[in-house]
């Protein structure tokens, strides 16, 4: 998924932090492009939190009707630094990228694809879509990664199950599972779906920070409410998370331990600087050819639509994100 503007912009959407220290947060609705501009829910990055453990970009999008949104169609775009995560709850995506990858994406399984240097990619709901519900986030990978070569991981994983609740592990190990999916940092992506009154308390890595993202339904996340969208904050320390479900429910937990690099996001690029940025940008530039794409850093992909070429540059440098 490609940000629909220059940024990947820092929400002004509210934040509350309870006496429990869980810190919800907000999403902010975002055009993502196109003629019907389909649209999502943005809760990362923030101004007062751009980053969870590694993850540094959270959009969330449906339930939409295809046929009056459009569905998702976005034909080839750039990304370097970064892993993109797709994590469907409805519909199915098709996937295609220039390291030569092309895949549909169902519901319940994991797409996970590395950029290293530089990548480009097209995604697309398909024709058998009716209704098109998931979630895309960012994972920047570290400075000792940034070079490491662009692939796509795909993964189906199995149901764990237990009273009043399901989950599927896609990254990391939770619920007694453990994803075989290899990440640059230590990472954790599960979706969680609990009935009406079910409680799971969820044994975490107490070296991480965590969040609940929840889709659909009402819960309490160590006794705080939030509201479908909301994203609640939890910093490192916790060995438990309550998970309680007021209605039936649907949830994705993230986490990881605190970053500690200082990062550059733009458009669709995670850097270190802004002169690294500036350049990324430059690159994809000069393989565009009107409705074309020459061969360059980026690689090609072949899509029915031009490629999206890349918003002007700030005229001030961009500020690191912690």
């Amino acid at each position: 998924m490609t940000s629909p503007g220059p940024l990947p912009d820092e929400t002004a959407a509210q934040a509350v932090l309870t006496p429990g220290r869980v810190e919800v947060m907000r999403p902010r609705d975002v055009p993502l492009g196109g003629p019907r501009a389909m649209r999502v829910r943005r809760t990362l990055p923030q101004r007062q939190r751009s980053l969870v453990g590694a993850w540094c970009f959270l959009d969330h999008y449906g339930p939409d009707d295809v046929s009056e949104t459009g569905g998702m169609q976005l034909p080839p775009h750039p990304h370097i630094g970064l892993q993109t995560v797709s994590w469907l709850f409805e519909g199915e995506l098709e996937h295609r990228d220039s390291a030569g990858n092309h895949v549909r994406v169902r519901p319940g399984e994991l797409n996970l694809m590395t950029s290293g240097p530089g990548i480009s990619h097209t995604e697309d709901s398909v024709s058998e879509t009716g209704v098109l519900h998931g979630a895309q986030l960012w994972v920047a990978l570290p400075a000792d990664s940034l070079d490491t070569e662009p692939r796509l991981d795909h993964y189906a994983p199995p149901p764990v199950r237990g009273p009043g609740w399901e989950a599927r592990v896609f990254l990391g190990s939770v619920f007694g599972h453990t994803s075989p999916v290899a990440t640059h940092t230590p990472l954790l992506g599960a979706e969680l779906m609990l009935a009406t009154g079910a409680t799971k308390v969820v044994e975490v890595d107490a070296g991480f920070e965590h969040a609940v993202l929840l889709d659909v339904g009402r819960v309490t996340v160590d006794g705080t409410d939030i509201g479908p969208g909301d994203l609640a904050y939890l910093p490192p320390g916790r060995h438990t998370i309550a998970v309680s479900a007021t209605e039936e429910a649907r949830v994705l937990l993230i986490g990881g331990p605190p970053f500690g690099e200082a990062i550059v996001m733009w458009w669709n690029f995670v850097g270190r600087s802004h002169d690294e940025v500036a350049r990324a940008r430059e690159d994809w530039q000069e393989q565009l050819d009107g409705d074309r794409v020459r061969d360059g850093r980026f690689g090609v992909v072949p899509h029915r639509l031009p490629p999206i070429p890349a918003p002007p540059m700030p005229h001030v440098r961009l500020k690191e994100r912690r």
